[in-house]
C-alpha cells in the first residue's frame, strides 16, 4: 500500500508519512489495548510531531540555497511563513494533533470546528456545531488576494470521510473560500473508505497519513484501528 502507484489510485494527492518504521513502532504501542493511558499520550505525541513534520513541510515549496560554514548548499526549501499558515482541529480529538502541530511550529495560527456524527444514523452523519476561525480567513478581511492563507487540518482519524469532508466545506466557501490546493489535511489513520469519498470531494486536497488501515467495520470505525483516539489520548 505504501507505493506511489498504489497511494495515487486511493486518492491524487495522498503522502504517506515518511518515517514509516518509527511509526510502526510507535503505533504498535497505540493498536495494543493493554497501552495505559499515560502510555498512549507520549506515544501519540511522539509519532503526532513526526507526523506534523511531514504535513507542514508540503507547504515549502520553494527552492532555496543557503550559506553553510563550509560552501553554499542549492538544495534548501523554504514555505511561507509560518504565521500565515492555519492549523484547524476537529474538535475533540484533531486537538491532539493541533498540539503536536503548534510543539513543532509554534507561530502558526489555529482555527476550532466542532463536528460530531450522529450515532444512531446508520450512515454516521456529521452534523456542525461550531467554527471559530482567525479573523484574516474572512473574505472581508483578507488584505492580499495574492498571498492566501494556507490551512493545516487536524484530524487524527478519517473513517467514512464525513466530518472531514463538512469541514472542508466550511473551509472552502464563503465567507472563508480556501482553495482546495491550500489545505493540507493530516490524519494519523486512513480507512480506505474515506479516501475515496475524499478523493471524490476534495481530489485537490493533500493528505498527510502516518498509516492506512484495511476497511471499516458495520459501525463505521476504522478496523484494525485503535479504538476511539479521543477517548484513548484524553482518558475519558
Amino acid at each position: 500500500m505504501s507505493s506511489g502507484a498504489d497511494l495515487s489510485k486511493m486518492h491524487p494527492k495522498l503522502i504517506l508519512s515518511s518515517s514509516q518504521k518509527a511509526h510502526r513502532f510507535l503505533f504498535t504501542k497505540l493498536r495494543d489495548t493493554s497501552t495505559s493511558p499515560a502510555d498512549f499520550v507520549k506515544y501519540s505525541q511522539r509519532s503526532m510531531r513526526l507526523l506534523a513534520e511531514d504535513a507542514l513541510a508540503e507547504f515549502a515549496t520553494t527552492r532555496v540555497t543557503v550559506c553553510t560554514p563550509c560552501g553554499n548548499w542549492s538544495q534548501g526549501l523554504t514555505g511561507p511563513d509560518p504565521s500565515s499558515i492555519v492549523a484547524v482541529s476537529i474538535i475533540r480529538s484533531g486537538d491532539a494533533l493541533l498540539e503536536a502541530v503548534r510543539y513543532v511550529e509554534p507561530d502558526v495560527r489555529v482555527g476550532k470546528i466542532l463536528i460530531q456524527r450522529d450515532e444512531d444514523h446508520p450512515m454516521k452523519l456529521p452534523t456542525l456545531f461550531y467554527c471559530k476561525l482567525p479573523p484574516e480567513m474572512h473574505d472581508d478581511n483578507k488584505s492580499d488576494k495574492n498571498s492566501p492563507m494556507k490551512v493545516l487540518l487536524c484530524d487524527p482519524m478519517l473513517a467514512t470521510g464525513g466530518s472531514a469532508i463538512l469541514a472542508l466545506d466550511v473551509l472552502t466557501q464563503a465567507p472563508y473560500n480556501v482553495s482546495p490546493s491550500d489545505i493540507v489535511f493530516a490524519n494519523m489513520i486512513c480507512a480506505p473508505e474515506g479516501l475515496q469519498a475524499m478523493a471524490a470531494k476534495y481530489p485537490d486536497v493533500t493528505i498527510v497519513t502516518a498509516q492506512i488501515d484495511e476497511c471499516l467495520n458495520e459501525d463505521k470505525f476504522i478496523v484494525p484501528g485503535l479504538g476511539d483516539y479521543g477517548d484513548r489520548f484524553f482518558n475519558t
